[in-house]
């Protein structure tokens, strides 16, 4: 398909452009921008600075990518947004670049769905089949790993890491960081259980599922002895399962103090 460009769209004569681009009614893309190939932008959509839009992502109508940070500490360094391919990026949806301070870039990757007035915050790093459902949103540097669930209104506090195939309930906040298949739930996130609707999705078998909920409990229902202790054993016993041992892994880079904790009645 032809580039399209509606003639009410403001494009910098700058911008890289793919050549079946398409830009609907009164968008505005500034002089540093790139669109891929097949990228649209429906209509009212603003895209400035160093941002990079992959193959394939459609932008709905008022979102606004790669606007100044929202952080005081910003005095106009050239940062950047990068966001990958065939992306879904509905309405009011916001991102922004890097922070001198942090990584200097905001990273996006594919195939992900960002649901209406989702906030994507500085520094910020999404794998890819991410979906953030509406009003969810990411302080600064949050990393966000593949394949994680991110429910309507939740807040991330910055810093926190989420896990692959995670979930995070609706109206929650995530102060800590949410283990890998893990699901948080509450107004102040607690340990729920493991994601089982998302492991059976990515086609995790029942076999499969034995091991990772009998590891679950060894580390946080069974509460007989240090916490330590218990995830040298489950390190121990697991060694020759992937999906257990990327728990134990992403609970040593950065220490149990750092992640949710499970309630006290957990449900899973």
């Amino acid at each position: 398909m032809p580039r399209d460009i509606h003639p009410s769209a403001v494009v910098d004569p700058e911008a890289r452009l793919g050549e079946s681009v398409r830009i609907g009614p009164f968008c505005v893309v500034g002089p540093e921008v790139t669109l891929g190939e097949d990228v649209e932008l429906v209509s009212h959509v603003s895209v400035v600075g160093r941002t990079s839009v992959g193959d394939g992502t459609v932008v709905y109508p008022f979102a606004a990518l790669g606007h100044p940070p929202q952080d005081l500490s910003y005095a106009g360094e050239p940062t950047e947004l990068r966001i990958g391919a065939a992306n879904r990026i509905r309405e009011h949806v916001t991102m922004h670049p890097g922070t001198a301070r942090g990584r200097g870039v905001t990273e996006v990757g594919d195939h992900n769905l960002f649901m209406a007035a989702t906030h994507v915050a500085h520094d910020c790093v999404i794998g890819s089949h991410v979906i953030m459902a509406n009003n969810a949103s990411l302080g600064g540097h949050v990393t966000v790993a593949d394949h994680a669930f991110l429910g309507a209104l939740c807040g991330v506090h910055q810093y926190v890491r989420v896990g692959t195939t995670a979930m995070i309930g609706g109206v929650t906040g995530v102060e800590g960081d949410v283990i890998p298949y893990g699901l948080v739930l509450g107004d102040r996130a607690v340990l729920a259980g493991l994601n089982l609707v998302g492991l059976r999705r990515r086609g995790v078998g029942p076999a499969d599922l034995r091991v990772l909920r009998n590891a679950y409990r060894q580390l946080f229902v069974d509460d007989r002895g240090a916490f330590a202790d218990r995830l040298l054993e489950v390190a121990e016993v697991y060694g020759d399962q992937p999906r257990v041992m990327e728990i134990v892994a992403f609970i040593q880079e950065r220490g149990v103090r750092e992640i949710v904790q499970p309630s006290a009645h957990p449900r899973r």
